[in-house]
């Protein structure tokens, strides 16, 4: 979890990402952004998110993200 936070803080570092969970409801995440965390979760954790995963829910906390790569990396 602290590699995920560390990508997340480098692209907003004044997010709170620990307690924040309206990343996208309340638009602190762009589309630019989601795409550099994809690209950088591949990197970093050897997981790819398929398109159908790339859903707001997913998006929305860093611990909803950390699930997805949980859940991702299991299978």
């Amino acid at each position: 979890m602290d590699e995920l936070l560390e990508i997340l803080t480098d692209l907003h570092p004044d997010v709170d990402f620990e307690t924040c969970d309206t990343l996208i409801d309340d638009k602190i995440l762009d589309s630019f952004d989601i795409v550099s965390i994809i690209a950088e979760i591949n990197d970093v954790f050897d997981v790819t998110i398929p398109a159908e995963e790339i859903v707001p829910e997913n998006f929305n906390s860093a611990e909803a993200l950390w699930d997805l790569i949980e859940r991702l990396g299991d299978e």
